[in-house]
């Protein structure tokens, strides 16, 4: 018998709170407060929520008309005529270019715990007809620096909808004649070996990334001892795809070809053919076309 008691009181209170559920919905179930534009709605939950259905569109567009959103307030006043009396900034209405009526994807006027969720939802592009989505200023306004006025491309080439940032810049898109002023986007690299080049970046990055760049001067020469020295003392008039070993020592025309001539050398117009390093030498190809080398030179 007590245990039917039981069972009695406790589906009784279930009935009593499920009753207050709906006579009182704002104080028994509301998330949290409303939107200040919502506030005289906060005691009538039903003018947006179906019971057990929770909030729809339909009930949003008994007040918000589709066509007026963004345009005028619910009762018919140009925000326009607002805005310029100071009350409200203008805003571009896009809710006329979306492919459905579906208020609560970006919107929820609860503003609920300030520490587990955020009172509205992100905006996702994709409710968007294509192409609106393709223009996207039609309600974003065009960046106004160096680099995006000099473009003429849309911006989903280099961005996503998701996020502005990171965005996938293509170097392609810019004029040719900017390809070559890379200085009018990037910082001039302040290091010790860039510092004293004036030159294209070009001669040894590529647009696509900073890094790798084929600069590797090991691999064609050493720098060491003597030859540790400034790119301009080989690399003249900022062009550092061709070099002379000339000015130094007793490097001078004349000198080299009579050195290289009397050991039977033909071809020493490119030294670092033979010559790697301040210590040392090889074999290569600019001897072998000489018909001879430092070796047989001295043998003959």
């Amino acid at each position: 018998m007590k245990g039917r008691w039981l069972w009695i009181v406790i589906v009784a209170n279930l009935l009593v709170l499920a009753a207050l559920a709906f006579v009182y919905p704002h104080l028994m179930v509301s998330p949290g407060p409303l939107v200040p534009e919502h506030a005289a709605l906060a005691t009538d939950c039903f003018a947006c929520h179906t019971p057990l259905r929770g909030a729809g569109a339909d009930r949003c567009v008994v007040c918000h008309a589709l066509p007026d959103i963004g345009l005028r307030t619910t009762k018919g006043v140009s925000i326009k005529a607002v805005s310029a009396a100071g009350a409200t900034p203008l805003k571009t209405s896009f809710h006329q270019e979306l492919t459905e009526q579906n208020c609560m994807a970006c919107h929820s006027d609860h503003a609920g715990p300030k520490l587990t969720q955020r009172s509205r939802k992100p905006f996702s592009h994709a409710l968007l007809r294509v192409e609106t989505r393709d223009h996207c200023e039609s309600c974003h306004a065009a960046p106004r620096n160096d680099m995006h006025q000099k473009l003429s491309i849309g911006c989903a080439q280099c961005h996503k909808a998701d996020a502005w940032k990171p965005a996938s810049f293509d170097h392609a898109a810019l004029p040719a004649a900017e390809l070559a002023r890379c200085e009018t986007c990037h910082k001039a690299p302040t290091d010790t070996l860039h510092r004293q080049i004036k030159g294209d970046c070009g001669q040894c990055h590529t647009p696509k990334a900073w890094k790798p760049a084929t600069f590797e001067h090991h691999k064609l020469f050493v720098l060491d001892k003597d030859h540790n020295a400034s790119c301009v003392t080989c690399h003249t008039a900022d062009d550092y795809s061709k070099y002379t070993c000339y000015g130094c020592h007793e490097h001078t025309p004349a000198n080299v070809r009579g050195k290289h001539i009397e050991e039977g050398i033909q071809n020493f117009e490119n030294c670092v053919e033979c010559h790697r390093s301040a210590d040392g030498e090889r074999e290569g190809k600019g001897s072998r076309e000489g018909g001879g080398d430092r070796k047989r030179g001295k043998r003959d």
